[in-house]
């Protein structure tokens, strides 16, 4: 990785970016975050989490509004203007949560609902728990405590500040709430007049990336007989579809993990997991299902099509198929979206590693590969070079019990939030403190 493009900044800029520092509150920041917490906000229904934060930026002087999508959801979109002779940067974070936090998570999301997947906070010190409390709710609260502290401070940008969170940023598809996910709701913002020159996702892990994978969704159908457990194997005319699902299972697993060697590039790598099975009747057991289907998630490196992704999967099913000529199968690719990349040397890119390099006191370096998918591939795709900042994830030491798995989701240790509320907070001083023809490359 290069070294950082140096780019001090001014005296001024100095003393307002200490100004900024000085305003940031750990306590306002927990009980914005406890408080939001506590409002249920699964995809496609965050209306009233998206109100409360209107709400709530409205009343700290940064003015904003609802931006409706249907009755039950909506998104948030807030702006601080400038001089009007700088550029504008958008601070983004989603605000759904990724399950649904009643019984319909069980037994999939675990066996017992911890503190982390419960849609109520609890608060420990400086620990807050409840479901989305860490992804993306402490995301939400961060970028809220970073523009508090701008407004608390007084300083004057030339450039326009907006703030957005948005529904849909979870990788779900929910068709009985308007289809909600895959990035619905940022689209929805984005097409209605939200129209930065830079963007700032905030989201796990410390590192800035420049790049995020898109992801596509696959379907295999095991095709056999509609069967009898009373009839013998082998009897003619009937044919499983679990047992040869099962071969296909253990083949498909070595593929993807092929898959990823063959594509990762960047500092993106690309993994894929089977998710989920569905066959037959439980309250039926004495007839196994003509139809077993396979369901899995493989991410997609910006530098990889979807279409690609699709050929290089077609090609994996061309081979199984003649090894195992008995087995009738048919696949689809039943959900896509496209990677997303922003050019390393941008402007925004380069601000967020020397806000990191300023608050972390070292050279940057190269950061872990990344893998998981956000809706800054969406806003990247729609030409806006974007930065992606984050904090240590999942937090440790966590003195409730939380959930196996992705229970960092629900668990956040507010100080691990501090530090890039800093680097954050640099970026924005280094960007709009600045003419705009400084900091935005003219076009060709």
């Amino acid at each position: 990785m290069k070294p950082t493009t140096p780019k001090p900044m001014t005296a001024e800029m100095e003393r307002a970016y200490e100004a900024c520092c000085k305003c940031l509150d750990a306590n306002r920041l927990k009980t914005l975050l406890h408080a939001l917490t506590d409002i249920h906000s699964p995809t496609g229904a965050t209306r009233a989490a998206s109100e409360f934060m209107v709400q709530h930026l409205n009343q700290m002087g940064l003015p904003s509004k609802y931006m409706g999508m249907n009755d039950i959801s909506g998104n948030v979109l807030g702006e601080l203007k400038g001089a009007g002779t700088g550029a504008t940067l958008l601070l983004y974070a989603p605000i759904d949560t990724h399950l649904e936090g009643d019984d319909s998570d069980l037994p999939w999301a675990g066996p017992t609902q911890e503190v982390d997947m419960r849609p109520e906070a609890k608060l420990v010190d400086d620990w807050v728990y409840g479901l989305g409390s860490s992804n993306p709710k402490a995301m939400v609260a961060t970028l809220t405590e970073v523009a508090n502290a701008v407004v608390d401070s007084g300083i004057e940008f030339k450039g326009n500040l907006n703030i957005a969170f948005a529904d849909g940023g979870m990788p779900v598809n929910v068709p009985s709430r308007d289809n909600a996910g895959m990035s619905n709701g940022i689209e929805h913002l984005l097409n209605r007049g939200l129209a930065p020159d830079f963007c700032i996702i905030m989201k796990p892990w410390i590192w800035v990336y420049h790049e995020e994978p898109g992801m596509g969704w696959f379907k295999i159908t095991v095709h056999g007989t509609l069967g009898y457990a009373g009839v013998p194997r082998g009897t003619p005319g009937f044919r499983s579809s679990i047992v040869p699902a099962a071969e296909l299972i253990t083949n498909l697993e070595a593929w993807l993990q092929e898959y990823t060697q063959r594509n990762t590039s960047g500092v993106v790598r690309p993994d894929g997991w089977i998710s989920a099975l569905r066959s037959g009747w439980p309250d039926r057991p004495a007839f196994p299902s003509a139809a077993t289907e396979i369901f899995f998630d493989v991410r997609i490196n910006p530098r990889t099509s979807p279409a690609e992704v699709k050929a290089q999967f077609a090609e994996f099913m061309r081979s199984f198929c003649m090894e195992h000529p008995d087995t009738q199968v048919d696949w689809e690719m039943y959900g896509s979206v496209p990677g997303g990349t922003t050019d390393p040397d941008n402007w925004i890119v380069q601000s967020a590693r020397r806000g990191w390099e300023r608050v972390e006191e070292k050279a940057y370096s190269d950061p872990d590969l990344l893998g998981g998918q956000t809706d800054g591939a969406a806003i990247r795709r729609l030409g806006i070079p974007t930065a992606r900042l984050g904090w240590p994830w999942p937090a440790e030491n966590s003195p409730e019990r939380v959930a196996e798995g992705l229970g960092g989701m629900g668990a956040t240790y507010v100080p691990d939030l501090m530090p890039c509320a800093r680097k954050i907070l640099y970026a924005l001083v280094d960007t709009l403190m600045r003419d705009r023809q400084e900091v935005v490359a003219p076009e060709v």
